[in-house]
């Protein structure tokens, strides 16, 4: 489990090379989808009021063999990752992501939403919010998630 106590600090991350992706890095990294207007701009917004220590980057801006494997998720909902696993998704890698704030009020609000009950409206509104993003504000029919796989 990733510490909830804000010491993950992206800056403390060596260069990284060419040849390797911060995906298969030891930090971990929020991925979401950047060709998204209202995802962008929620990412944006959080992390300007909560200054999470945790990085968050389109998953479009890396290489397409890191992000290969976790597509299906990218495409539906924000992963957590690390060493090129994904730890969580959707709600769950938001609520990870607000609990390494350095603002007590995010943490609170990210340990909150892992409480029972908390935790499956929580998932329902992600859900419902994924499916409708491009009716979002900031939203464009590029949003749009693609239809469900048979």
């Amino acid at each position: 489990m990733l510490p909830v106590d804000g010491r993950v600090r992206p800056s403390a991350r060596p260069e990284e090379s060419p040849m390797t992706s911060p995906i298969t890095g030891s930090e971990p990294l929020l991925l979401f989808d950047g060709d998204c207007g209202f995802c962008q701009n929620v990412i944006n917004r959080i992390s300007a009021l909560s200054r999470p220590a945790v990085d968050a980057v389109p998953w479009q801006s890396l290489p397409e063999e890191t992000t290969r494997p976790h597509s299906e998720r990218l495409d539906r909902e924000v992963l957590l990752v690390r060493h090129g696993q994904a730890l969580a998704g959707g709600a769950d890698a938001l609520a990870i992501y607000l609990r390494h704030s350095p603002r007590r009020r995010y943490r609170i609000a990210g340990m909150a939403i892992t409480l029972p009950g908390v935790v499956r409206c929580a998932h329902a509104v992600y859900r419902w919010v994924a499916r409708n993003r491009h009716q979002m504000p900031g939203g464009t029919l590029s949003c749009r998630l693609p239809p469900p796989q048979p």
